[in-house]
């Protein structure tokens, strides 16, 4: 049988703390698959190029069967040059005490200027996957400024948040993550995403059932899950890495192929209204993929508790869209 043909997939932050794991997840074949060559566009800013080098001789020495070719580059034009997948997860980390909408001003102009890129050279069946904060007004400028690649190629990361509350979940069951299916986040990649475990299932039977704690479910699962990154900045002094590598991982594997039929998962995509959402903004939903696809999985019934949830995030997704159009147009 002949060799597939590589895919280009391009990374921004390449020399970042992030891309650092999620280099080898995505070079190892655990997502795009074990018998798919890869040239890697690695993207990074000028003053870090020397650190970018750095990591393209780490992926050289770990001899990976895969990498085909690693083009290393401040230049967008040459990283996002005919590219199948992009990763865009370079931006101005969040530290401790900022607010998302601190990052905001700095991070849409980035966007704005890789959706121009994009626009002009990259593929137009591309997957854009945005993991830089705040990814979901981030995902939808790089698109309003990439016109000629279809919306639905564009998506933010909420898979980071969604595989947290299975964690949790997981915990208070004592069970095991893989049990835990359906959890939904919903909304923004911030403090009012709302984490929704009324559809999950653990082992097959309704997760509400067999934690039955409605004041744990609002009192301490859904906070916790909001304000997880918040937590692992305190310890950790620096913002998820690992967590967020291997959860963009998943999100891109399962994009380029499916999800189970038992499950979904959760991703920034453009709302359509479904659910009453606010049209126009980039709202995290359950979504099945099929063949590379996704859906929106509807007619799923939501307590008086989970539409103010989804009514308070979707009010923040608008706000953030109008200072970062106005940010941009300026």
């Amino acid at each position: 049988m002949s060799e597939k043909s590589p895919l280009r997939v391009a990374v921004t932050g390449a020399a970042g703390q992030i891309a650092y794991s999620l280099l080898y997840q995505i070079s190892s074949g655990y997502v795009f698959g074990d018998d798919q060559p890869l040239i890697l566009h690695l993207l990074d800013i000028t003053p870090m190029m020397g650190v970018l080098n750095g990591v393209v001789m780490e992926i050289q020495d770990c001899a990976l069967p895969l990498v085909r070719d690693v083009v290393a580059t401040d230049d967008p034009a040459v990283a996002f040059k005919d590219i199948d997948a992009a990763f865009l997860v370079g931006a101005m980390p969040r530290k401790e005490g900022m607010e998302r909408k601190d990052l905001l001003a700095a991070n849409v102009r980035i966007f704005k200027v890789q959706g121009q890129a994009l626009d002009t050279h990259a593929k137009k069946s591309v997957k854009v996957l945005v993991v830089g904060n705040p990814a979901n007004t981030n995902a939808l400028i790089c698109s309003h400024f990439a016109p000629s690649i279809p919306k639905e190629n564009f998506s933010a990361m909420t898979r980071l948040d969604q595989n947290r509350a299975k964690a949790q979940l997981a915990e208070k069951a004592k069970c095991d993550s893989v049990d835990v299916k359906k959890m939904t986040i919903w909304g923004n990649h911030s403090s009012t995403q709302f984490p929704d475990m009324s559809q999950a299932t653990i082992k097959g039977q309704a997760a509400s059932g067999i934690i039955n704690d409605e004041a744990w479910m609002r009192d301490v699962f859904v906070p916790t899950v909001q304000k997880r990154g918040a937590a692992v900045i305190a310890a950790r002094k620096l913002s998820s890495a690992m967590s967020a590598a291997k959860a963009a991982s998943d999100h891109m594997k399962n994009w380029f192929s499916c999800t189970p039929a038992d499950d979904w998962v959760s991703m920034g995509v453009f709302s359509d209204g479904s659910y009453d959402t606010p049209a126009g903004v980039m709202f995290s939903f359950p979504v099945t993929i099929q063949n590379g696809k996704w859906s929106i999985v509807q007619g799923l019934n939501l307590s008086d508790f989970a539409k103010e949830k989804l009514a308070l995030t979707g009010k923040e997704l608008c706000e953030e869209r109008d200072e970062a159009m106005v940010v941009c147009l300026a």
